[in-house]
Order: C-alpha cells, then structure tokens, then sequence
C-alpha cells in the first residue's frame, strides 16, 4: 500500500480544512516546497497535492505553490484541482507533475478523462468524491446525482491509473476511515483504489490491509500526520 501525504494549498500556504470548507481551514505551513521536503525526508515515496482555490474556481490558482513543491523534491507529485481540459493537463505534466488528478471533468466531461489518458497513459487519476452517497463536483461547491460506483466504471477500460475515492463527510475529521465504503469501490472496479478522508491512526492503515477482497492500493494522509497523531515512519512499516 502506497501512502500519501496531502498538501492542500489555500491561498498559498498548506492547510487542512473541515469537510473541503475553505472557511475551516487552518494553516500549517506557509512554506509548501518546506512542507514537501519534510515529507519526503520522512520517507513518503509520493506527494498529493490539491489547489483547493483552484478546485472552486475552475483554474490553477496556487501555481506557484505547486511549483515550489516540483522543485523542492524528487519524489513524484500526484495534483488535483481546478484542472479542467486537455490543455490543462499537458501544462501540468510538462511541468514535472507525475499524476494529474480529474474531478469535476470525470463527471461533468468524460471524455476528457478518456483522451487524457490515452495521451497520457498510467499519468491520469480519478477523483470520486463522495457526499452522503453521491459524488460531489466544483472543488466539493456541488452535488451531482451519480453515486460513486457509476462514475468509477465509466473509466474502466480507458486506462485510468488510480481512482481516489473521497469520504467527504469525514474528511479533516479525524474520525477513521469508512473501509467498507473504500473496500466496496476496489471490489468494484477493476482500477487501484486509493481511500481518503477521515484518517484517524495508524489502526485505519491496518484495517484497510486486513480487509477481505480486492486490496486497496493506497491512502491518503491528511490531518491526523500533520497534529502528530500518525508517525510516519510506524505509518509506512504498516503500509510495507
């Protein structure tokens, strides 16, 4: 299982917020090339990175926050937020970013996320974030009618590398995963599944590995690995 440190960035500085609410968010580095590389040098093999003002208005807003991580570390970067076309993409993958993240378009455009990954195979990931049931688009601002799984099998065979699959109603909780919601989604489709929101211990870290059925690829890390409540390196023995 592959873990993820999350820097979210708001307003250029890296945050953790309540539920994607911008309004909760509390500031815990001012820095985010500083916050990379204290990832990285805690052994973390990936960084996830989201531009949260990006994710609601529709466009890169944190560039240079995004930038100042691809330059701080060597580890791959996977980013999501307010990426929207083609173009998009491409700018972000010439840019050193390893993973482009797709939310809003895998519902709202899915041939977007189809050409993207064609064009770019193994470098495209799905967003699926999940409010009371249905998936949520426009940087969590809006619900749309589809449920999780239906959005998830639309990219099935077109290539996808991961699916990461959000508890919006648990994220920046602390409240532990839901690991039979994330465990039902890797049962389901045949694309690596990577759980985030709500990640409480490293004892969610052990129940996702010990469940039954198809293994879950991967987790996010959010709040809980920026208060202390995880360290990383018991969180990566676990994972390995």
């Amino acid at each position: 299982m592959i873990l993820y440190p999350a820097i979210d960035l708001k307003d250029g500085q890296c945050v953790r917020v309540l539920h994607g609410d911008l309004s909760t968010a509390t500031v815990f580095n001012a820095d985010p090339g500083a916050q990379a590389r204290q990832w990285a040098d805690a052994g973390f093999h990936w960084i996830h990175v989201v531009d949260l003002n990006g994710a609601v208005k529709g466009e890169a807003i944190n560039a240079q926050g995004v930038e100042a991580i691809l330059s701080a570390v060597s580890v791959p970067v996977q980013l999501g937020g307010g990426i929207r076309s083609l173009a998009d993409v491409e700018r972000w993958i010439e840019a050193g970013v390893s993973r482009v993240i797709l939310g809003t378009v895998a519902v709202k455009q899915p041939q977007v996320v189809i050409d993207a990954a064609r064009e770019w195979p193994e470098q495209i990931a799905v967003s699926v974030d999940v409010r009371k049931g249905k998936v949520a688009v426009e940087g969590w601002t809006a619900d749309s009618d589809l449920d999780a799984i239906t959005v998830a099998r639309r990219y099935e065979d077109a290539g996808v590398a991961a699916l990461i699959v959000t508890d919006i109603d648990r994220d920046g909780t602390v409240m532990g995963f839901n690991v039979e919601a994330f465990g039902a989604m890797a049962d389901a489709v045949a694309i690596p599944v990577i759980a985030a929101g709500g990640l409480a211990s490293v004892d969610d870290i052990a129940r996702l590995k010990a469940r039954p059925g198809v293994p879950v690829a991967g987790a996010v890390l959010g709040r809980a690995l920026y208060n202390g409540a995880i360290d990383p390196a018991e969180a990566l023995r676990l994972a390995a």
